[in-house]
Parts: C-alpha cells; structure tokens; sequence
C-alpha cells in the first residue's frame, strides 16, 4: 500500500498455467487484500450437467500482502485451499516457484501499449482495455495449443 501514490493497480487471478481469468483494477493508494475477495467472488464457476457439481477453485497461491486472518477464514469457508507466505517468515522457496506464473501474467498484460502507463482518465475504460488485453491472452494461448 502506498498511501498518497497516484494511479492504479490490477489484480489478476490466474489459473495454474497463466491464463487471467479474472482482472480488476484498484486506486494505487488501496491495499492488495481488499480485492480478493470481489475477484474471487467475480470468477464464475463452470457446472457440470452430467456430474450434477461445480467446478471452483481448489487453491490460492498468493504472496504476503493477502496474510490475513479473516481472508483465510473467509477462504476457508469457501472451501478454497490457501497457500499464503506468513509476515514475518522468509519467504520459502516452495511459494516461489508458484509466484513466477501470476508475475509472468502480468508482464503479458504489461506489454500491451495502451495498458502501461495508463492513458484512460476513467477506470472503466483502463478495466476494458485490461478485459480486452487478458482476452487477446487467452487467444493467444489457444492458438499456440491449436497448431
């Protein structure tokens, strides 16, 4: 959290292999924790006819800033695994080599021009340029699976 920066920040959930499946965008002087629980709330699960059940998140993988005790008892009550560094605990090397994916999303959604720095006056435009860069992503990815 910086208190008096300017701008804004995105928030990304991804899942394992990258692919943002939901994006968000906050005031740069908020802290990170108070959006996980609209993006997490926004990531739609998909049914399952068939099997009569649906399919969420089994895991969170998240640095830091989001250790705190209410967002793990909220999580939990999700029945969403939690895999969260501890304050004051060095980071281990097993939380790392997860992190890399999130940071890897980002960057994609960074290389796009009209994403950083940030043109828009009005947030909702900069969110639908995020939705339009996170979707060019995923069609990206597809593509490469395709061929």
């Amino acid at each position: 959290m910086d208190r008096g920066k300017p701008g804004s920040k995105m928030h990304v959930l991804s899942d394992a292999n990258g692919l943002p499946l939901v994006v968000g965008v906050s005031a740069a002087n908020t802290h990170d924790s108070e959006a996980l629980k609209p993006m997490v709330e926004g990531h739609q699960t998909r049914h399952d006819p068939h099997r009569g059940r649906h399919f969420k998140p089994q895991r969170l993988h998240a640095d830091k800033a989001y250790d705190i005790p209410h967002l793990r008892k909220w999580l939990r009550g999700k029945r969403v695994g939690v895999r969260i560094a501890r304050k004051g605990i060095e980071s281990s090397e097993r939380l790392g080599r997860r992190r890399w994916v999130i940071e890897r999303t980002i960057s994609w959604l960074s290389g796009y021009r009209r994403l950083s720095p940030r043109y828009e006056r009005h947030p909702r435009n900069y969110l639908a340029f995020l939705g339009l860069a996170a979707a060019l992503c995923c069609y990206k990815r597809l593509l490469r699976l395709a061929t």
